[in-house]
């Protein structure tokens, strides 16, 4: 399941070229420079979501390489249980990313609305292994898992998506401290390498969060958090579950969220997560397949928080992105509002488009 092939490519920028050619519906998400779109192609009727990123926001904040980071790693990755990415495109203004469409609503969401069994929370966590499985071996640490970035599809079936900040995997990367205080691996946090295990240690911060209401350590900011962390090695007790959970599983829990990464679940590589007794039954290639049925599935509605996605932006950045084209490299550039083929510039579009086609076709991949 690690080994799942990498994209050949379905990329179609001779069609997907712009923003017009989509019929945008409603907001489903947002985050601190772009906005989340449903949105459903004209032509081909295909649904996606479309993330829409101001480019102008990304430049004042700096995150030009965080922006550019996260395409190249989607451009190159595809998984039955990650958020995919399909397209890559920019205007004057804007970025945007065609991904996959997953109506279930993240896992956030659903803390408000549903109790979790351990059954549920046993499918959801074997989806997430494989997805951190498949990343692990291609040599990419996501660093980002949380609730907001675990979104179900409209069966149940679990995916991660918002690899903003994911990294490949280099051997001194103390410098990289950016993530959610609360799912930090305490490496992170302390400013100090760190491996694969970070992503183990926030399944353990999620799967504590399941069981008992609160994430292990706790704290207005990452300085109270670290402090927290420092003091004491927090551990699930029968005292502080909420409903009835199986040793095995409180075992699981107990052995990701470990302060030290060398007596972490995962440290030594996905063969002693797979095989702890919690998960060692799990049919992992069925579950690969999507032939086990999952336990929880979403209501058929908009699953996502109204008052997250309906605000304009408040920052006042004003936009005049005629010179940042160049800056989003693998962003393919289009100004052209409409398809009309009478439009002299039409076939010039198409020419470029499929010029970007070979680019991003013969890029070298991830193997």
């Amino acid at each position: 399941m690690g080994n799942c092939s990498m994209r050949s490519d379905d990329y179609d920028p001779a069609v997907y070229l712009n923003s017009h050619q989509f019929e945008f519906h409603y907001l489903i998400g947002r985050g601190g420079f772009s906005r989340v779109w449903s949105v459903t192609h004209k032509n081909t009727k295909q649904s996606y979501a479309l993330k829409e990123i101001l480019k102008s926001r990304v430049i004042a904040k700096r995150h030009v390489h965080s922006v550019i980071n996260e395409k190249r790693l989607l451009s190159i990755l595809k998984h039955p249980f990650i958020v995919n990415m399909h397209h890559a495109f920019q205007d004057r203004d804007y970025l945007y990313l065609t991904i996959d469409l997953k109506t279930g609503g993240d896992l956030r969401y659903h803390f408000q609305k549903h109790t979790f069994t351990e059954e549920d929370t046993k499918f959801l966590t074997s989806c997430i292994i494989l997805a951190l499985e498949y990343l692990h071996s291609n040599k990419i640490i996501h660093r980002d898992l949380k609730p907001e970035n675990l979104i179900f599809d409209g069966e149940g079936y679990m995916h991660i998506t918002d690899f903003g900040i994911a990294r490949a995997w280099v051997e001194d990367n103390s410098h990289e401290v950016s993530g959610t205080p609360g799912y930090m691996a305490p490496e992170v946090l302390c400013k100090q390498n760190h491996t694969y295990a970070v992503d183990w240690y926030a399944l353990g911060v999620i799967l504590y969060e399941i069981i008992t209401g609160l994430r292990p350590y706790l704290g207005e900011n990452r300085s109270k958090i670290r402090e927290q962390i420092l003091d004491r090695q927090v551990q699930l007790k029968a005292n502080n579950l909420i409903g009835e959970w199986s040793e095995e599983c409180v075992d699981f829990v107990n052995q990701l969220i470990q302060r030290r990464p060398q007596n972490r679940l995962g440290f030594n590589g996905i063969n002693e997560v797979k095989n702890h007794p919690w998960v060692r039954n799990v049919e992992w290639d069925k579950l690969f397949r999507k032939e086990i049925k999952p336990s929880f599935k979403p209501p058929k509605a908009k699953n996502f928080n109204q008052k997250y996605v309906n605000e304009d932006w408040k920052d006042g950045i004003i936009t005049n992105s005629d010179f940042s084209q160049e800056i989003f490299l693998g962003y393919f550039y289009n100004e052209m509002p409409t398809n009309n083929k009478d439009d002299p510039n039409y076939r010039k579009c198409q020419s470029e488009g499929k010029k970007y086609l070979r680019q991003t076709l013969n890029k070298k991949q991830v193997s």
